[in-house]
């Protein structure tokens, strides 16, 4: 009788158990919620960082939500990781196919002992860590929201992807997979990346103490981090050691001589090995890409892909040494130029009152300080205003030092800073990219995000208009006199005035090559009200200017904000004949097999006549070519043997922005210098001008791409046209005869040779 009770019993049990594997498996009346399917040949879900490459293949860069390099094989790794792991985690790991019902049902007894204990083998951490099936609420179903039962049943699916997982995958391929998807803590994930960053070492070179370490860490990433309780991780470590002794996966000699070292650290954060060049290109990358990546089924932070840029390593090292080289000198005149006082002043150079403390109130740190003392408000006050210790950017390297937040914000609004691109304006492709002076100190992008107004490079769309829409040509004569502009403004009559750079006026005709490379604003200003400024707008639009214009009689001279990067794309119009290029940052993905995604093209319109464009780089040449041209302290530097260079400098009415953007053959490149903010600045214009803040810098840049012969752009003058050019442009002054070809050899190889810009400026 009792026989047959035990069998209906047992019958019973293993019936429920059935019905229950498949009530888990198909979430019956939704009950259960979704349980991870394996299948045969699927790929497991996992967390791959995507890499960012340059053109030249140079790895500067990942995109990821876990921070996790994985190993390609087992054998990357010493095998004594696996020994702690197995002494430590599973020791029966190539004995039960996914669930250890031995140290499951040992639980119990551990726990009557007061040893809290967890039964999961490797395989149910995998799965854990693959799926979290502890934290997705997909995972949870109406059951669920019952704590006890809740806990039963993700055990349960647990075992069950675990069992599954063991039929398909070998042991070896298991432990990769775990090996490359155990997190670390602090955002850190796999051995691999684990390995370098507490060590600085690979897999296969770490050691005994090492690995128990890291394995010890496993229990409870935060509470035995090195880093942060130095003295529990060793006690972890050494109980690691302790069962790799148990096992006899150590000898009582290694045992005894690992367990007395010290943690031997050699904390190598991810940032210090190099992977972070070039990071506000990499942010534009991201934003570039991300949304026709997913229109596709790709995540860039979650798949690994293989992301090659645009990026010229080379001429991004020159163009970040050139920036330092310029900016480091700039740095030293502005704090003698302000010593024992503050930059931030308003119009009329008087120091704005409550700047900082304005700032203050902007900052992540205020406000969460002013959300967590809400009913104590002196507390923020002494928390903004306490000394602590801090790294600090500097131009001789990075400091420690002392300093409360507030003198903080004090110490780095006094530096200037700066954004620097290059781009080919025949594929669109942006070869450099620099969005500050210094990426990890300062993550605001003065060349995509910061708009500020453009000053005088802003002239040439005023010209192009001209010449493309109104029939003029380079030879064409406008009076540089003294004007006033009429006109209207929300229904009221108005009056302006504009003065000249230096307040004189020849008023006499002067041609529009020389009027632009000279930046005279009286031609500019008439020029604008001939063509009107809603034409000039247009024409800048559609050229590459994306940002909103107010269609005013001042947007000539750059009233309007835009951005540097819009500029650059906007001036290549002028050397490619004529096209809109669109601007291209990434070339081409692949998924991380190496299978080609997706490719970008080159995009572009035709935007001006082929005639227009070639006139246009013709006039931007004026400002080295022409007579008191604003571009000629370029002959500072070795750029003109066998090539041509144009440019246009600009400086706004407050001296708070200097610009240059100049074009070669082949390139087109631009600097802006200037503060975070536009208050903050020199106060004469003799110091703040574009050709002594920003030129230098395309100066310095250009020479040493010329120098370096591994990079492609050579030096080269502009081609001739290949067509009739019908307007006139080769033009004669009503005061002196010019040389009848511009274009001779003598113009950059003889005459200039050598040139002094202390004698141009007398």
């Amino acid at each position: 009788m009792l026989l047959k009770k035990t069998i209906k019993y047992f019958i019973f049990i293993i019936a429920f158990l059935i019905v229950l594997y498949f009530a888990i498996i198909f979430n019956l009346l939704w009950l259960f919620g979704s349980t991870p399917e394996i299948k045969k040949g699927q790929e497991l879900d996992i967390n791959y960082a995507s890499e960012v490459y340059t053109r030249e293949g140079v790895l500067i860069g990942k995109f990821y939500k876990e921070h996790r390099d994985p190993i390609a094989n087992i054998k990357e790794l010493n095998p004594i990781i696996i020994k702690a792991l197995l002494a430590t985690e599973d020791i029966r790991f190539y004995e039960h196919k996914g669930v250890d019902f031995e140290a499951t049902m040992s639980i119990v007894w551990y726990m009557l002992k007061g040893d809290n204990r967890g039964g999961s083998t490797i395989t149910q951490q995998l799965v854990k860590n693959i799926f979290q099936t502890r934290s997705k609420k997909i995972n949870n179903g109406l059951l669920g929201y019952i704590p006890i039962v809740k806990i039963l049943i993700i055990k349960l699916k647990e075992w069950i992807t675990a069992y599954n997982i063991e039929k398909i995958y070998s042991k070896d391929e298991i432990l990769l997979l775990y090996f490359n998807t155990v997190p670390f803590g602090n955002n850190t994930f796999g051995i691999k990346v684990a390995s370098r960053i507490y060590f600085n070492k690979l897999p296969e070179e770490i050691n005994i103490q090492e690995a128990a370490l890291l394995i010890g860490m496993l229990k409870a990433t935060s509470f035995y981090n090195p880093l942060k309780n130095p003295e529990k991780a060793i006690e972890r470590r050494n109980v690691v050691i302790d069962q790799m002794l148990k096992y006899k996966f150590v000898t009582k000699q290694e045992h005894d001589d690992a367990i007395n070292k010290p943690l031997g650290l050699d904390y190598t954060p991810y940032n210090s090995d190099n992977i972070n060049f070039a990071e506000h290109f990499q942010n534009a990358v991201s934003k570039n890409i991300k949304n026709i990546l997913k229109a596709k089924g790709y995540d860039i932070y979650s798949d690994g892909l293989k992301i090659f840029t645009s990026l010229d390593y080379s001429m991004q090292v020159h163009a970040e040494s050139s920036v330092e080289e310029q900016l480091k000198r700039l740095q030293k005149k502005f704090n003698n130029h302000w010593e024992g006082e503050n930059p931030w002043i308003d119009e009329k150079n008087n120091e704005i009152p409550n700047y900082i403390e304005n700032i203050e109130k902007r900052t992540d740190l205020y406000k969460a300080l002013k959300k967590k003392y809400r009913q104590y408000p002196d507390s923020v006050d002494i928390i903004m205003n306490t000394p602590r210790k801090m790294k600090v950017f500097t131009w001789n390297g990075e400091k420690d030092t002392m300093l409360t937040p507030m003198d903080s914000i004090r110490y780095y609004k006094r530096f200037l800073q700066a954004g620097f691109i290059t781009m080919d304006p025949f594929t669109g492709e942006v070869l450099t990219w620099i969005g500050s002076i210094n990426n990890k100190y300062f993550k605001y992008d003065h060349v995509s995000q910061s708009k500020r107004q453009s000053g005088s490079t802003f002239k040439p769309f005023v010209y192009t208009a001209a010449i493309d829409k109104g029939g003029y040509s380079p030879c064409d004569r406008i009076i540089d006199h003294l004007v006033t502009i009429r006109y209207e403004e929300n229904g009221e009559k108005k009056s302006w005035t504009p003065q000249n750079a230096d307040w004189e006026y020849t008023n006499a005709p002067m041609t529009l090559r020389r009027a632009l490379g000279r930046s005279i604003n009286s031609v500019t200003v008439q020029l604008t009200e001939i063509m009107t400024p809603k034409v000039v707008a247009e024409y800048a639009n559609k050229m590459g200017i994306k940002s909103k214009l107010k269609a005013i009689p001042s947007i000539g001279l750059g009233s309007n904000e835009v951005s540097l990067f819009e500029m650059i794309n906007a001036y290549c119009t002028f050397v490619n004949g004529g096209f809109y290029v669109e601007p291209k940052l990434v070339t081409r993905v692949y998924d991380r097999h190496w299978k080609l995604i997706h490719e970008f093209k080159t995009k572009k319109n035709r935007v001006i006549t082929k005639e227009s464009a070639f006139l246009m780089t013709y006039m931007l040449r004026g400002g080295v070519e022409e007579p008191g041209g604003t571009s000629q302290a370029l002959f500072e530097w070795d750029i003109f043997r066998g090539n041509e260079v144009g440019g246009k400098t600009g400086t706004t009415s407050n001296y708070s922005d200097g610009w240059f953007i100049g074009i070669t053959k082949d390139l087109v490149s631009g600097a802006w210098v200037g503060g975070d903010d536009r208050c903050i600045r020199f106060r004469s214009s003799e110091k703040a001008e574009g050709c002594r803040t920003a030129l230098p810098i395309y100066g310095i840049f250009m020479e040493k791409i010329f120098q370096d012969t591994s990079i492609k752009y050579k030096p080269a003058r502009f081609p001739s046209p290949d067509f009739d050019v019908k307007k006139e442009y080769k033009c004669t002054s009503y005061h002196e005869e010019e040389p009848e070809d511009l274009e001779s050899d003598s113009i950059y190889d003889e005459e200039f040779d050598n040139y002094n810009d202390e004698d141009n400026n007398k």
